[in-house]
């Protein structure tokens, strides 16, 4: 299970073993919202779809979600906003709040992943998925599995 805390920028895992693991996060910059275009966090009951990028390199930068190059800060296109090093597609689980129609958080292409702005974790900066540390984001994919549950709350 995961929870994501909007207001204090924390993601929590809790392990099979029964552990919780905190993690310093980043959410949207416009806060929290469902509607899609809106570039703000969805909250609510949420399960993980789809895990992408297993086996990549750290750093690894995805472009529709595959793999193109590795990101190289020398080259920073300061414009784009980087997916690097892991993928965990996110779904609603909430109709009308937060699945299907204009609120559907799996259209939106909502993700956990690793981020190119570390520098701005803990402050809420991304355009809406939830960016991580890319050596934390290597650590959660490895211990969650897809249909796992994520909340993500104020």
């Amino acid at each position: 299970m995961i929870v994501v805390s909007v207001s204090a920028q924390m993601l929590y895992h809790r392990r099979k073993t029964g552990v919780w693991h905190a993690y310093p996060v980043s959410t949207a910059s416009k806060g929290t919202g469902n509607m899609e275009g809106s570039f703000k966090t969805p909250l609510g009951k949420h399960r993980i779809t789809n895990k992408i990028g297993d086996g990549q390199p750290l750093l690894t930068a995805f472009r529709a979600r595959e793999p193109f190059c590795i990101f190289d800060p020398e080259t920073d296109d300061p414009k784009r906003d980087w997916i690097l090093t892991r993928i965990l597609w996110l779904t609603g689980c909430e109709t009308g709040k937060n699945r299907r129609g204009k609120v559907d958080t799996h259209a939106r292409y909502i993700y956990i992943h690793g981020t190119h702005e570390e520098d701005k974790i803990g402050t809420p900066a991304s355009h809406g998925c939830i960016r991580m540390l890319n050596d934390d984001m290597l650590e959660l994919f490895k211990h969650v599995n897809i249909g796992e549950s994520v909340r993500i709350k104020i």
